[in-house]
């Protein structure tokens, strides 16, 4: 009895610590991946991820069971951010031309927070089943309010839907993606398709 009796609050405490346990885990994949993924990109090695954050790859498996899900925690609070500032400029006093330019640049430097994530995007938007897609969808969704204002107000071309937004933003991110030559003119391109968006 008396054994039994003290093994009783060891059994207690150890669920506890094993939950603190995980959350360090994975706290320090996260952190982990930051770094690795601004290193290596959209396909960093989820197994040097795992290393150098001192788990066994079991571990991450089970925490993020797949890459886009890691990819979904990391871009999630950003992506937010930008679908939360797409809802602030069309409620604010900006053109709705001018609403639309700030949010699809912003969106386009969002996009290419990491090298890869540009064409990680344009396939998970199509796929409901990737842990990236809602996100994306969010994202899509908001700027369609801002496509619909800025073409109800006859400044953008009517023919342009928010899934030509989607694929615009990334492919102006896939050009940092391709040449650190043409980076500091990405701004420059953008504003050369964003013009072609724009009603004649």
């Amino acid at each position: 009895m008396v054994m039994g009796v003290s093994r009783a609050p060891e059994r207690e405490e150890s669920a506890p610590r094993r939950r603190a346990d995980a959350r360090r885990n994975r706290d320090r994949i996260l952190e982990v991946a930051e770094v690795v993924i601004a290193e290596d990109g959209a396909q960093a090695s989820l197994r040097d991820i795992a290393r150098r954050a001192g788990v066994g790859l079991g571990t991450l498996y089970r925490n993020f069971p797949t890459r886009d899900a890691l990819l979904a925690e990391l871009l999630g609070e950003r992506f937010r951010e930008l679908a939360d500032h797409a809802a602030e400029l069309a409620d604010g006093s900006a053109p709705e031309v001018e609403a639309l330019r700030e949010w699809l640049w912003q969106f386009s430097i969002g996009a290419a927070a990491y090298r890869g994530l540009p064409a990680a995007l344009l396939e998970t938007v199509h796929d409901p089943q990737s842990p990236l897609y809602g996100e994306c969808r969010r994202l899509q969704q908001s700027g369609s309010v801002l496509l619909d204002r800025a073409q109800r107000a006859g400044a953008v071309r009517a023919d342009v839907d928010s899934a030509d937004l989607f694929a615009l933003a990334a492919a102006i991110g896939w050009i940092a993606d391709q040449s650190d030559v043409l980076t500091p003119r990405r701004r420059h391109l953008f504003d050369v398709m964003f013009d072609g968006l724009l009603a004649r």
